[in-house]
Order: C-alpha cells, then sequence, then structure tokens
C-alpha cells in the first residue's frame, strides 16, 4: 500500500470507445484538420456551456493567441493579466508586440477586481475613448481573467470595471470547464461564456483532455469566425489558397476531437467525483492544525479541478516545501503553485500592481491529488501522510 503511487491529476479514459472513434479516423484518412468528430466535439462543448458554437484548436494557448488578436491587440499596447496563473495565459500577448501588466489576486486565486479598477482609475486615464496607462502612455485593450483552478472570478464586478474603462474581456478557462453561477446575475452561466471570448483547454491534465487541444467560444458571431478563420490560415479561397492576411496553423485535429467527443460526455461525473472527493479530504483537513483546504467561491458550481492546501509552518511545523518532498517520497505527486509571473525573468521589467496576496499564497499553497479517477483509499492514503507529517509545535 506505501509504495502504491497516486498522481496529482491524471486523465480519465474510457479505451473501448475512443479505440472505435480512432480506428475510424484511421481507416477514413481523417486523422489531421478536417473530419467529422471535429464539428461534432465542438457542437458538444458549444451545446454544453449554452453557446451556440465552439471553435476546435490546437492548445488553449493558440486560443488565447488567437483569441487576443480577434479582440484587438496590438504592438505597443498593453493587457492587463494576473501574475498568479500558469505562463501561458500572459506569452500570447507577447506574442503580439503587447506588454502585459501584472494585477495580484484576491482570496479565490483569481484577479482581484477591487485592484483592477483602483489601477484603472489611479494608474489610467480615458482619451479619445480607450485606457492608456499614464505611466507608459500606452493603450490598454483587454484584461484577461483565469478562471484559476476551477474557481469563478468576480465576473460580475470584471465586466463592469472593463465596461466602464472600454476593456476587452478575454476569459481563460482552460481549467474551469464546468464551473458555473448558482445565484447572481450570471446565474447559469459558464465559466468562459461571459467576457467576450472564453478559452478552454484539453490538457492531459485538466478535467477532460484531448491529449493536446483546446476550445474557442464567444456570445459574438463575428469575433468567433474571425477566430476559425484565423484558426485555418486564414484562407479567403480555400479552393485556389488565396490568403488575405496572415493566419496560424492552430485547428484541432481530428484525433483529437476523437477523444473529446466521449470526454465531454462523462465531463458531469467527473465533477461530482470531484466534489466527492474534495469534501472527503475536507472533513478530515479541517481537523489537522497548520493545514486548510482552500474552498471554492460561493454562489457557483465549482469543477473542483485542483486541490489546494495552505500550508501554516507556525502551526504544521513543516512549511510547503518541506511538505511537498515528503509526499513526493511516498510517491504521493504534488506540485506547488507556480512561480508568479511578475518574477518570470522575460517580465521582470514589466509593471506590477501591489503584489500582496498572490506572493501570500505562493509560499504556502500545494496542490494535492485531485484526479476524477482517484479512489476513497487514494484519498484516505493521502490524508494518512498529511496526519503522519505533522510536526509538534
Amino acid at each position: 500500500m506505501g509504495n502504491k503511487s497516486i498522481g496529482l491529476s491524471i486523465p480519465n479514459i474510457e479505451v473501448e470507445p475512443i479505440l472505435n472513434n480512432l480506428k475510424e479516423c484511421l481507416e477514413s484518412g481523417w486523422i489531421s484538420t478536417g473530419g467529422r468528430f471535429i464539428p461534432e466535439f465542438e457542437g458538444k462543448v458549444a451545446k454544453y456551456v449554452g453557446v451556440k458554437e465552439a471553435v476546435g484548436v490546437q492548445s488553449g494557448t493558440a486560443g488565447l493567441h488567437v483569441a487576443l488578436r480577434v479582440l484587438g491587440v496590438k504592438k505597443d499596447e498593453e493587457v492587463l493579466v494576473p501574475t498568479l496563473t500558469f505562463i501561458a495565459a500572459v506569452n500570447p500577448v507577447t506574442y503580439l508586440g503587447a506588454e502585459p501588466v501584472f494585477i495580484d489576486c484576491d482570496k479565490s486565486f483569481c484577479i482581484d477586481p477591487i485592484k483592477l479598477e483602483e489601477f484603472c482609475a489611479k494608474e489610467c486615464e480615458i482619451r479619445e475613448d480607450y485606457l492608456y496607462n499614464k505611466k507608459t502612455n500606452r493603450i490598454i485593450r483587454a484584461v484577461v481573467v483565469v478562471h484559476v483552478f476551477g474557481n469563478m472570478a468576480d465576473m460580475e464586478r470584471i465586466i463592469e470595471i472593463a465596461r466602464k474603462y472600454k476593456l476587452k474581456v478575454l476569459e481563460d478557462a482552460t481549467e474551469g470547464l464546468g464551473t458555473k453561477y448558482t445565484e447572481g446575475k450570471y446565474v447559469g452561466k459558464y465559466a468562459g461564456t461571459m467576457g467576450d471570448m472564453g478559452v478552454f483547454s484539453f490538457n492531459a491534465n485538466k478535467i477532460i483532455t484531448t491529449g493536446g487541444g483546446g476550445m474557442i467560444v464567444s456570445s459574438n458571431d463575428e469575433l468567433l469566425q474571425k477566430a476559425r478563420f484565423l484558426s485555418v490560415q486564414a484562407k479567403t479561397d480555400p479552393l485556389y489558397f488565396i490568403h488575405d492576411e496572415i493566419g496560424y496553423n492552430y485547428r484541432m485535429l481530428n484525433l483529437q476531437a476523437a477523444l473529446g467527443t466521449d470526454q465531454i460526455d462523462r465531463l458531469e461525473s467527473f465533477i461530482e467525483t470531484k466534489i466527492k472527493n474534495f469534501n472527503r479530504y475536507k472533513e478530515a483537513i479541517d481537523n489537522i492544525e497548520g493545514l486548510t483546504l482552500v474552498p471554492f467561491n460561493d454562489g457557483i458550481r465549482a469543477n473542483h479541478w485542483f486541490y489546494s492546501v495552505l500550508v501554516e509552518k507556525e502551526k504544521y511545523g513543516l512549511n510547503k516545501d518541506e511538505l511537498l518532498r515528503k509526499l513526493v517520497d511516498c510517491n504521493i505527486q504534488t506540485r506547488p503553485i507556480w512561480g508568479l509571473i511578475h518574477e518570470q525573468k522575460p517580465f521582470v521589467n514589466n509593471e506590477a500592481y501591489k503584489m500582496e496576496t498572490s506572493i501570500y499564497y505562493h509560499e504556502r499553497i500545494l496542490n494535492i491529488p485531485c484526479s476524477s479517477n482517484l479512489s476513497e483509499e487514494d484519498v484516505d492514503m493521502v490524508i494518512e501522510k498529511l496526519k503522519e507529517f505533522k510536526q509538534n509545535v
């Protein structure tokens, strides 16, 4: 039992139906950027999140890149981004020659609407219908909102702020597929569907996977069709290969979609298991002094993609890095939160506004196993070790 390896977030794949789909791809010759599974998967995702249409792409990063371009981000402009996120939420800003400006997080790990509004009000001004950064004299075109670990950012506040300050809203819902509001202005709305555009990811560690792959959604059909056009090399005339713009080879593969059509059908059962396991962890961790299983926001049904434990050394006796090493030595895969993006080498000279909460969490948060096929025995094994490693302080 002690030698069993428990992964952090591993794919939950039912082999038989996927093998049948892949066999069809191989036998028909449709293995690349054409074939029936792509529109089928796009249609299923669109229906699930309640939008008319979705555009499949090769990764969440590709989706973010295309979406930022469609939203009008240009060279020498700025985009407001969180620092507590995976770097893929920020890198695409630079692909377009724009500069990220980093905003702190709140207790949800998501971008802090209070600091977002404060930055816009105090550090910027509206001129000629655009928001300008007074320090750099650059136009700030958009804000990227990441639904971190499947929690929901405060979209009511953020969209209000964005409209007031002339900002486009791109929702990075790469971790948030299935998270939705259960109350408030956006009741019933899913993460990714409230901003101007939203992007999902189907990377191997996400709640559903296609190996790689991503999806762009928008309620604005014009923006969505522009994204589709750019993702297939911007072919104005596909028969005669006429290209009036620079496009990208970002189309989702039929092989990826062949996995996705089955995975999306199982999403609700995955979320159900994740919630059950989260609650099992919580009941036990509530009784371990110095550890807190960080809750998801009220007013939402979160997908519970990742579970975050706050480690307080003063009470637990170990810091998060010491606990991480002990768990890894027991073949229990855990990971720290990402390195804060404003501290990464490519971005150290970019503006970072009032960093406090993100630094606090970076020093104390550990992600523990959360796969949708995690057994109760696995959860109990992790809990047992968390209890065992507590020091007398």
